[in-house]
């Protein structure tokens, strides 16, 4: 692709008085071939100005840069724009051929519940024969093939996402649908994918070690619903909005102009709502209520908060026009997701869950369910993840203390915190909610030897929950990710309590 091509898809006037041919787009100096695009972008730790001499050594042929000054006298074109996040996702966009113009594009984002909420929206779609994609951080999903999307929670980064857009065009895929994070929205990672439908779960408490305020938070997701009257307009698609009555985000994003908008909720006045419930053990059952009328939902998720995943999933089909059956199958075929309130089950005589749920909102939501579902003792094992939000922590332990009978604090992702502190954070919340320390709740630095604590004490109809990393397939100490599962960790824990009382599976 010529470089004059890709510069022109920049929000701001930029040219190269050398046209060349481009070969590739990279923003890692390590993935840089002969003849990419390099683009340095500012990152939290590092800063990829710092890497263009090693771009240049792999044959970077043109930069693009917010400081010229950082840059050492090179013979190449150097583009110089205001924020070369931003830059990279038009780019990214241009070189994949600008693949969100060609799908009904469908972003949810909130607090909490995304990942379900996307998965159900998909499963709705799938239902009526649209065929869609669908990107979360758990994984993306285009046609029969899935793929893991990263070691942790957010959106891909422009180029990955780009390419995934463009890999559902070419695979027949008429709606993509992502999960769209807040960091994901406040590093322009979405900027240039135009969307068509935005919905959101909730707002509570979370990243404000990255957004500093509720209120800077709170915009990071207001993004994603401003985006809708700037992006390309599609033949005969509507813009559409999607806003959780009930709530106390509502009366914030309802301002946001929107050429339609759909509400859910459990009261009235929300325009999608939910009657007659009945939350079991092992499935959800309601009437919808709705603009084209009442029906009946059967869910295998299980769980009051996942009412209201299911409702913003059901005003998504209905934003579509999706028909009731349809909704009704995708729903119904929808069994869950990885690490979502996931049961493990080696025929142990107690129950045992892996949630992600890694927030005050999402924990207190996650230990109702698993109160719930458990006749017994409920055992909860969790931590909190270092250079993350640290005011959270000791309302989690306070959470986890009045909810849980037991409580272990464990290792979470500490970084480069020092874990003790973390778990000292914890432990406040959980003696301010009456527990005392070796009795009722404990501290075990180790993840497995928590996990393995509980395992061990764990009663017929007792119930285990094993919340923060869910689907998550490493822990980071320091700088560096190690292996790490916890659904390997269970079933291993399992393993070892029979092997200690002599049975074997």
């Amino acid at each position: 692709m010529r470089l004059r091509e890709l510069l022109a898809s920049l929000p701001w006037p930029k040219t190269s008085e050398e046209d060349m041919e481009i070969t590739g787009i990279a923003s890692d100096s390590r993935q840089v071939k002969p003849g990419d695009l390099f683009v340095a972008l500012k990152g939290l730790e590092y800063d990829g100005h710092q890497f263009i001499p090693e771009a240049l050594t792999r044959g970077a042929r043109a930069l693009v840069v917010e400081e010229a000054t950082t840059i050492p006298e090179v013979d190449l074109p150097l583009i110089v724009v205001p924020n070369s996040r931003q830059a990279l996702a038009h780019l990214a966009a241009a070189w994949y051929g600008f693949p969100s113009r060609r799908l009904r594009l469908i972003g949810i984002t909130g607090t909490d519940g995304k990942t379900t909420t996307v998965s159900l929206v998909r499963a709705i779609l799938e239902a009526a024969g649209q065929p869609a994609g669908m990107v979360t951080t758990v994984k993306a999903i285009i046609g029969d093939e899935e793929m893991e999307t990263g070691l942790h929670t957010t959106t891909p980064e422009a180029l990955e996402l780009q390419n995934l857009l463009a890999r559902m065009v070419q695979a027949g895929c008429k709606y993509a649908v992502i999960e769209a994070t807040s960091h994901g929205l406040a590093q322009y990672r979405l900027e240039a994918s135009h969307f068509d439908v935005a919905a959101i779960t909730n707002i509570t408490h979370e990243h404000l070690d990255y957004h500093k305020t509720f209120a800077e938070y709170r915009e990071a997701k207001a993004k994603l619903f401003r985006s809708l009257s700037t992006s390309a307009r599609k033949s005969g698609v509507s813009k559409v909005a999607i806003l959780n009555a009930d709530d106390p985000s509502f009366p914030y994003f309802s301002q946001i102009p929107v050429e339609q908008r759909f509400t859910y909720g459990l009261k009235e006045p929300a325009q999608v709502r939910a009657k007659e419930i009945s939350l079991l053990p092992t499935a959800l059952h309601f009437t919808a209520i709705t603009p084209i009328g009442r029906f009946f939902i059967r869910s295998p998720l299980v769980g009051r908060f996942n009412l209201y995943n299911l409702l913003a999933a059901i005003a998504v089909g209905l934003s579509q026009a999706i028909p009731i059956e349809a909704i009704q199958e995708g729903v119904r075929r929808m069994a869950g997701v990885k690490g979502r309130m996931e049961r493990v089950d080696l025929g142990q005589p107690f129950q045992v869950i892996i949630d992600f749920a890694h927030t005050p909102n999402g924990l207190h939501h996650a230990l109702e369910i698993a109160r719930f579902m458990t006749r017994g003792r409920l055992f909860l094992v969790f931590g909190s993840a270092g250079l993350r939000d640290r005011a959270k922590r000791p309302m989690m332990g306070q959470i986890a203390g009045q909810l849980a009978d037991i409580v272990i604090i464990t290792a979470e992702d500490p970084r480069t915190e020092d874990l003790n502190t973390i778990m000292e954070e914890i432990a406040r919340g959980c003696k301010k909610a009456g527990r005392e320390e070796g009795t009722d709740f404990w501290r075990i630095s180790d993840r497995g030897e928590a996990i393995q604590f509980a395992i061990n004490r764990a009663e017929p109809g007792d119930l285990v929950i094993i919340t923060g990393k869910g689907h998550e397939k490493s822990m980071c100490f320091g700088t560096t990710e190690y292996p790490w599962s916890d659904h390997e960790a269970v079933r291993e824990a399992l393993m070892r309590r029979d092997r200690s009382r002599g049975r074997a599976r």
